[in-house]
This record gives structure tokens, sequence and C-alpha cells, in this order.
């Protein structure tokens, strides 16, 4: 039985090509997208060229024009997915609700979280609006716990060392207000917002 091939284009001139034009084609696709997507791009182009039945009649114009349409398609898709992303975390709200007997000011607050690395945030959010153990939490990410532990650990004070600035503005406040004559304590306070 003959074997087939899988392809009509014979390998070594796909990586002939490839190695003569890739740089050049993932730069070409850096225009509209990141570098990652540009590789993926270029990646994508090859693998629809080795699907053709036979070689295109110009080979370096085929796959810069296959190049563009597969980086524009990616800049789309990325684009559209964030706005998705954007008008999604707009209706879900602020992660934390005012609390006029906090001491920790909403806004102040969510800005310290969105400050850590994402591996710290994700442990931080998965413990305390979640609700996870530890254990939950390492299960979900896949780490250990004692890493875990030592991530939520360095998490917490880099927001506590963060907000401390906020919660001196809100005790003296709060100071402020208690001395005036009918003065209510704590007007600038929040808590974590709970899922719904």
């Amino acid at each position: 039985m003959e074997e087939r091939s899988v392809t009509g284009i014979d390998p070594a001139k796909l990586a002939d090509w490839y190695a003569a034009w890739g740089g050049g084609l993932v730069l070409y696709a850096r225009q509209w997208v990141d570098p990652a997507g540009a590789e993926d791009a270029v990646q994508e182009v090859f693998v629809r060229l080795m699907a053709q039945p036979a070689q295109p009649a110009n080979v370096k114009a085929w796959l810069y024009l296959a190049t563009r349409n597969a980086a524009v398609a990616a800049g789309r898709s990325v684009r559209r997915r964030a706005r998705w992303e954007r008008a999604v975390a707009e209706r879900v709200g602020p992660l934390f609700e005012a609390d006029p007997a906090g001491r920790i000011d909403a806004a102040a607050a969510e800005a310290a979280l969105a400050e850590l690395p994402p591996g710290l945030r994700e442990v931080v959010v998965l413990r305390v609006w979640g609700g996870m153990t530890l254990a939950e939490v390492a299960a979900v990410t896949g780490g250990a716990v004692s890493t875990v532990f030592d991530q939520y650990r360095a998490a917490i004070a880099r927001v506590r060392k963060s907000l401390e600035p906020s919660w001196k503005a809100n005790e003296t406040n709060q100071a402020k207000q208690a001395a005036q004559p009918g003065g209510a304590a704590g007007t600038t306070g929040s808590r974590p917002a709970r899922a719904s």
C-alpha cells in the first residue's frame, strides 16, 4: 500500500520558508497583536499552508496576506474580549461596599487589591470572597498549601501597607466627627461586597 502525504507541499520547503520568512511575518503581525499573538498568527498560517493541496503561485505573498488576515482577526478578537470583560466588570460592581463603621476606604481597598500581582490577588479573592480554606485555594491554583499560605500572608501584608495611609486618614476624620456635637463616627469605611 502506498503511503499518502498529509500535505501537498514538501515539508522541507515549509521548513525553508519558515526559516526565510518566519521572523519577518511575526514582525509584520505585531502591527495588530502582541508578540505572543503574532507568533500564534504565523503558526496558524503555516498550518493552513500545510493543508493546501498545492503550493500557492507566490508563496511569500500568500504568507504575508494570510498572516495579515490572521493577525487582524486575532486583534479584533482581543479587543472584543476586552470590551466584553469591561462591560461585565461594570455590571458586577465594586469589590467593596461602603461600610460607615469600617476603617477601610472602599476605593483605597479596591486599588490596593488591584496593585497585587495576579497570583497573589487570586489567592486573596479565593480566600476572602470565595470563603475557601487554604487547602481549597491550593487545589484551585495547583499550589502547595504552604505556598498558598505564604502567598496569602504576603498579599495581606502588601494590602495592609498600602491601606495604612487610608486607615490613618479615616481615624483622624472619625475623631474630628466624634469631637463635634452630634457627630457621627466613621463615614468612609468599607467591607468586602458579597458575591451574588
